[in-house]
């Protein structure tokens, strides 16, 4: 029997509680037929909406710092798969890939979600695109990162190790091996002991590292595999998509999703623009969220020197700084421009030396 709503909210409340600070969104919770999603649902509930879809052994919290950056402009919509996250987590579930498409197939209808920008990663590639072939009439723009979407040979061997029926389950399950691995392993930059524990803390037991198991053993890496027809037929479709506007952002440190994936992503959808992140790793939010992390105008500078008699070394700037505003590359000019009347921002065009606009 699925779980009432107001258990899973205690739960969420008491997983959260700790690292409140790196995850202060709003959710709510979508009944499927297998147990109750949560999903983060930040931003204006009119905007268009932007549906990012994680993977393993993650959860929304990947996906905090575009809330952060863009929820002023998007709806952000962050579901966790069925158990992971703040998701129930059902033990008599089949936690197949197509089952997964089929939640968030049911999101995307039931909320009549349309000019759906998409962002995937790892295993919310094949269910999200799985989704945006099926609808491609919905989404407006899609950003592909670390993930696949056809089937390959090129399984590292760490995964593999994972897959043993008997020791990989135990480690994956047992240990929580493979979330906590992940928290070192799918990262460039180390990751602060508190964003450790909040990535595990889903999977803190057996019973609730269950799904990051299902996913491993759910990687078809021969024909005679259950989910191999689905991604097979996901690989076929793809090509359908070339005509939405696509960027493949890639971290390119990834020992398991290589830049050869990202090439083989290049030949599929050859319109796709590429943006490589040369020092991220699996997890390219944590690696390289963004480069910039405030704007500071002289004027306000200026100000804050002034008030403090020009004691320099007494001013915080962080204090003084702007949040930046940050554009994705797939926004089109015409509701660029929209949105610096709304926002009544000012703006530059740069040409370089070389006469192309920046």
């Amino acid at each position: 029997m699925p779980a009432a709503p107001a258990e899973l909210r205690t739960r969420a409340e008491g997983l959260v509680r700790p690292f409140r600070d790196l995850y202060p969104f709003a959710t709510q919770l979508f009944e499927q037929p297998g147990g109750w999603m949560s999903m983060l649902d930040e931003g204006p509930p009119g905007a268009p909406p932007l549906l990012c879809v994680h993977g393993n052994p993650s959860w929304s919290i990947l996906y905090r710092h575009v809330a952060r950056e863009f929820s002023g402009s998007y709806r952000i919509l962050a579901p966790d798969h069925l158990g992971c996250g703040l998701s129930e987590q059902p033990a008599g579930w089949t936690y197949r890939r197509e089952d997964h498409v089929a939640n968030l197939e049911r999101i995307v209808l039931e909320m009549d979600l349309r000019d759906v920008t998409l962002v995937v990663h790892d295993w919310g590639g094949p269910i999200g695109l799985s989704v945006a072939t099926r609808h491609p009439e919905r989404f407006a723009r899609i950003v592909i990162t670390n993930t696949g979407a056809f089937p390959s040979e090129l399984l590292p061997a760490r995964i593999a190790m994972c897959r043993g029926p008997i020791l990989g389950r135990a480690m994956v399950e047992g240990l929580n091996g493979f979330a906590r691995a992940a928290t070192f392993m799918a990262v460039e930059k180390p990751m602060s002991r508190q964003l450790r524990r909040a990535y595990v803390a889903p999977y803190a037991s057996p019973r609730s590292a269950h799904a990051t198991w299902r996913f491993v053993d759910d990687i078809p890496m021969s024909a005679d595999h259950p989910s191999w027809p689905a991604l097979a037929r996901l690989s076929d479709a793809l090509p359908s998509l070339d005509g939405i506007p696509t960027l493949l952002l890639w971290g390119e440190r990834d020992w398991c999703f290589t830049p050869a994936y990202r090439e083989e992503f290049s030949r599929r959808l050859p319109h796709a623009q590429v943006r490589r992140l040369e020092q991220a790793g699996h997890y390219l939010f944590e690696d390289d969220p963004e480069n910039i992390v405030g704007v500071l105008h002289a004027k306000a500078l200026l100000r804050e020197v002034q008030s403090h008699d020009g004691h320099i070394d007494e001013i915080d700037v962080r204090a003084v700084e702007a949040d930046p505003w940050f554009v994705p590359e797939s926004t089109d000019c015409l509701r660029q421009l929209h949105e610096f009347r709304d926002r009544r921002k000012h703006f530059a065009l740069v040409v370089d030396e070389y006469g192309a606009l920046q």
